[in-house]
């Protein structure tokens, strides 16, 4: 396929880019600093700027883009770019695709969500059919998926990848927990008793693709492994992994203090499950926390090898 990809700079992004290129696909990314390679182009989606031509050569679009929900400490105005990121890039391709003529449009739009929709769902297991929640990221992912919309209407295929936590120890969830549990320091996250939807970064490249060629695929999908477990769990299986222990607790009131309102969300319990993928039959290949674990330690020992 011909794909236009926004947020090719990002932890997925960089990861997909070289999973696509390796299937054939021949990719273009935007960026937003003058082009410096080939298969680079600009554009601009603070200002709505996406240059119509470069959409109307593709045949799938994607958007990872937005600013990282954990890279510094919220205020009002890291929490407007939280928004902002995500609502004037997925907006700009949206109405940029609306404005094609139909002939012109892409055949699917893979737009970047998160499971923040659902908000804090306690020991409630929920699929894509569940409301939205509740609190700020929930509010972001409302007003996100509502800016695809216009694609939507102008007839295009368009997957809402409501993201979990994707486990690779160069990146995401697990990188800043890689030191702390080498040293036998790692510990549950408050009570532990809030539930964690994990996915093996393997899957969800794998679900990505998936999505890619599957033209009865649209609407929500929870982008999340099968088997959602607790932070004590994830903690323990961390700790048995790396071979270290795992019996301390870091009390809520010190991840306020560390992390300020982020804390809350970190604390939320999402007990996630992927409806979607698994009713047409996408077959996990880490369908088990160790096992997701277990490959994001190999890549890394593979790494430094």
């Amino acid at each position: 396929m011909r794909i236009l990809l926004a947020g090719a700079s990002g932890f997925l992004g960089t990861r997909l880019v070289g999973r696509l290129r390796a299937a054939g696909h021949d990719l273009t990314l935007l960026v937003r600093r003058p082009a410096r390679e080939a298969g680079e182009a600009t554009w601009e989606p603070s200002a709505g700027q996406l240059d119509p031509a470069l959409v109307a050569g593709a045949d799938a679009v994607i958007n990872l883009a937005g600013a990282g929900v954990g890279d510094k400490r919220w205020n009002a105005r890291y929490k407007g770019l939280i928004r902002s990121s995500r609502v004037d890039t997925a907006g700009t391709i949206a109405q940029t695709v609306r404005g094609l003529a139909a002939a012109d449009r892409p055949r699917v739009l893979l737009q970047s969500s998160a499971v923040g929709w659902y908000g804090d769902t306690g020991d409630r297991p929920v699929t894509e059919e569940s409301p939205a929640g509740t609190g700020f990221l929930a509010d972001v992912c409302r007003v996100w998926e509502a800016a695809v919309r216009p694609a939507e209407d102008a007839g295009i295929r368009v997957a809402l990848l409501r993201t979990g936590l994707p486990l690779d120890s160069r990146g995401g969830l697990l990188k800043p927990q890689m030191l702390p549990f080498r040293l036998g320091v790692g510990a549950r996250l408050g009570g532990g008793g809030q539930w964690v939807p994990w996915i093996g970064l393997s899957d969800w490249l794998g679900a990505t693709e998936f999505l890619l060629e599957r033209d009865d695929l649209a609407g929500p999908v929870n982008m999340v492994g099968p088997e959602p477990v607790t932070n004590a769990t994830f903690t323990r299986v961390l700790g048995r992994v790396l071979n270290r222990p795992a019996v301390l607790q870091v009390p809520g009131i010190a991840l306020q203090v560390a992390l300020g309102e982020f804390a809350h969300e970190a604390l939320r319990s999402q007990r996630v499950l992927p409806g979607v993928l698994q009713r047409a039959g996408f077959t996990f290949a880490q369908p088990t926390l160790e096992a997701a674990l277990r490959a994001a330690v190999d890549q890394e020992s593979n790494a430094v090898a």
